[in-house]
């Protein structure tokens, strides 16, 4: 038996189990023994049943007083009763709905309870569905593990503990004297460690190593990534730069961050290696003008540049912006979209191909094989959560390896931006240029309703423009309290604003229908927007200087932030009106954090800190190989000591080709070949 070892032939598994692993992502014998815990119950101190504390998780021994005794009550439920004693004290047992219950429990035999006492009526100790053992059995720390229809946690116990015996000794994964320099143990010993803990000294040992494994094997991974690039050589090469005569040509002078920002993009750019940099930088800090200013040197350089955007309506903005950047340059813009006509996407790719166009602006169709460029020398994409690093691939291949630069509206914290992006150099745009007003944002519960909607309308009577944003609620969930956009759309448009031009925007419609309505909003055809997400992600409207997010509760602090940068884009001042009747601390203390600042790095990490890093980006995990045990807030002294291990690896074996790394590269191929899918 071994870590490659198909699950089917472990003992106590068998084809049928073997397809409820599989829901797991186990199908070996090794993906087993990579499935950790979730959590752990302590078996370990085991109470007299008259001193255990009430109200909490803990473990008693008892005899069982009598046959567990069937009950029915009113509604179907069946119940067990049944007593146990250590003969000092008493605790009385219920069980729901299980009819083996008789059978397991045997009269006059001990056995280790675990789980909550509390009072009942007549004062008296009573646990309900508490998990027993027999007490012959070992106590000590349980394994609790994620569970699936056909597998509970201590079936996947008992498996984990067939594969453990059905192994000798686990073989070691990494270098013997990055083991010793971070004193860290044996693999053989966390593994069985972390499934069944010798102790909690024991457990936290195993954890720190396999801990430190994830991270460092991330780290390799991405590292090698940017290695390959640093070996690379292009032919892109910038000798002067041209950005202080951008600058100059501005009606505005660039914030101190900007000129950092393309400072050190031109010096990539000048190195004869290819850039690949991510440029991050909060709502309204002035990415585009960066952009600009990169473009700029390039095309002076002799150079074609392509800006990639997730979406038509936003490639068409960022057309508007740029032709306004380079008006009255030599500098010549276009664009190609699915959705224009053959014949216009013909003309601009033949102008494209023949040099013709210096700057060409899209959404994914760029990277279709018809598109030809004359001398790509930069790829800039937008909205970099929108594009997997495959994308990014094909783009760049339109070249001789051309400049990659990513922007993000997106902060992160500068730990998560060491493993997220560890691929790519970061600048970050941590200032907002002069005259940027905050919006206004305020919290309030759903009473207030109809003074909202004065509010508004006070604002569409003036000319301005505004949102109404409702959750996005998932497909099956039942939840009486929301309202879904579409159903709000109705509501509003024959009722509160029956007389204003209202239009609705959601992720079940068409691109092209989505498109549509938001140039109709971007235009002012339409004065007020009720819509889902989607448009966390949009179009500059200056106009819009209202918003209203519905059942705040059930957004994230950056998505909140995200949203609220739809509006405050203009010279009018602006509001954000978060509605909602949560009353729990976590809500509270997102609100007071987004009524009290609008400094989006801030918010982030007050967001990671809330919401851990696995929910940080919800669904958006960038391709990012999923952390399994890694906490990268409470787990800093391990990511710096990994990521400064994985860094000597690479400066002495960047294709990790030598014998003692060999391992490491399947390591590595295996973790981002699991989240890549290739």
């Amino acid at each position: 038996m071994n870590f490659s070892t198909d699950i089917k032939y472990l003992k106590g598994v068998g084809s049928a189990r073997a397809e409820a692993f599989q829901r797991l992502s186990v199908g070996t014998v090794g993906a087993l023994l990579r499935f950790y815990p979730r959590a752990y119950e302590d078996w370990s101190a085991v109470y007299p049943i008259r001193e255990a504390p009430f109200d909490t998780n803990i473990c008693v021994k008892g005899i069982v007083c009598d046959t567990p005794s069937k009950i029915r009550i009113p509604g179907g439920t069946t119940l067990y009763k049944t007593s146990i004693t250590d003969g000092q004290g008493l605790i009385n047992l219920t069980f729901f709905n299980n009819k083996y219950i008789p059978n397991m429990l045997k009269s006059g035999e001990e056995y280790y309870f675990f789980g909550k006492i509390t009072k009942s009526k007549f004062g008296g100790r009573e646990m309900a569905s508490p998990v027993f053992s027999n007490a012959s059995a070992e106590a000590g720390i349980k394994p609790v593990y994620p569970q699936t229809a056909g597998l509970n946690s201590k079936l996947i116990a008992k498996c984990v503990k067939n594969a453990l015996d059905s192994i000798e000794e686990i073989p070691e994964s990494l270098p013997s004297e990055i083991i010793a320099e971070n004193s860290l143990c044996s693999l053989d010993f966390a593994i069985r460690n972390i499934h069944f803990p010798e102790s909690y000294e024991a457990l936290d040992k195993a954890r720190n190593r396999l801990i430190f494994e994830e991270l460092f094997i991330l780290q390799l991974g991405l590292l090698s990534l940017k290695s390959k690039t640093q070996t690379l050589k292009t032919e892109c090469v910038v000798k002067k730069d041209f950005s202080e005569e951008f600058f100059s040509h501005l009606p505005f002078s660039p914030t101190s961050a900007q000129v950092k920002a393309v400072g050190e993009a031109i010096g990539d750019m000048k190195s004869g290696e290819p850039m690949n940099r991510l440029l991050q930088g909060d709502v309204g800090s002035g990415k585009t003008a960066v952009a600009a200013a990169l473009i700029y040197t390039c095309v002076k350089n002799g150079w074609q540049c392509a800006m990639m955007a997730p979406t038509e309506v936003l490639a068409e903005q960022h057309l508007r912006t740029f032709e306004k950047f380079f008006k009255d340059t030599d500098i010549t813009v276009d664009i190609i979209t699915g959705s224009m006509k053959k014949s216009e996407k013909n003309l601009a790719k033949q102008r494209l191909a023949s040099g013709e166009t210096k700057l060409i602006i899209g959404t994914h169709a760029l990277i279709q094989e018809d598109v030809e460029f004359n001398r790509l020398g930069l790829v800039i994409t937008d909205e970099q959560h929108r594009f997997g690093v495959a994308q990014r691939s094909s783009f760049a291949a339109k070249g001789d390896n051309p400049h990659i630069f990513v922007m993000s509206a997106t902060p992160i914290p500068r730990t998560l931006a060491m493993i997220m992006y560890g691929d790519l150099n970061v600048s970050v745009l941590d200032e907002l240029p002069p005259g940027r007003k905050d919006v206004e944002t305020f919290c309030v519960d759903t009473s207030y309703h109809e003074r909202i909607y004065k509010y508004i309308k006070k604002h569409l009577d003036a000319g301005l423009q505004g949102y109404i944003v409702c959750p996005l609620v998932e497909e099956g969930e039942i939840d009486n309290d929301l309202i879904s956009a579409e159903k709000y759309y109705k509501k509003l448009s024959s009722s509160e604003f029956a007389n204003y031009k209202l239009g609705l925007l959601h992720g079940k419609m068409r691109p092209r229908e989505k498109d549509e309505v938001m140039r109709k909003f971007s235009s002012g055809e339409i004065q007020l927007l009720i819509a889902t997400v989607v448009i966390e992600v949009g179009v500059d409207v200056p106009n819009a200087a209202i918003m209203v997010i519905e059942n705040a509760e059930r957004f994230g602090l950056s998505q909140l932030h995200q949203l609220r940068g739809r509006i405050g884009r203009g010279s009018e001042k602006s509001t954000c009106v978060l509605v909602s009747d949560a009353k729990g601390e976590e809500a509270k203390q997102r609100f007071d954090t987004m009524c009290s600042t609008s400094d989006g790095f801030k918010i982030a990490n007050v967001d990671l800190e809330m919401r851990g890093p696995g929910d940080f980006f919800g669904k958006r995990q960038h391709g990012l190989p999923k952390l399994r045990l890694a906490d990268v807030m409470t787990d800093t002294h391990l990511l710096m000591a990994a990521q400064n291990c994985a860094q000597n690896v690479i400066a002495k074996d960047k294709a990790l080709s030598s014998e003692e790394n060999r391992r490491l590269r399947r390591q590595v191929d295996t973790l981002f070949k699991d989240s890549y899918g290739s």
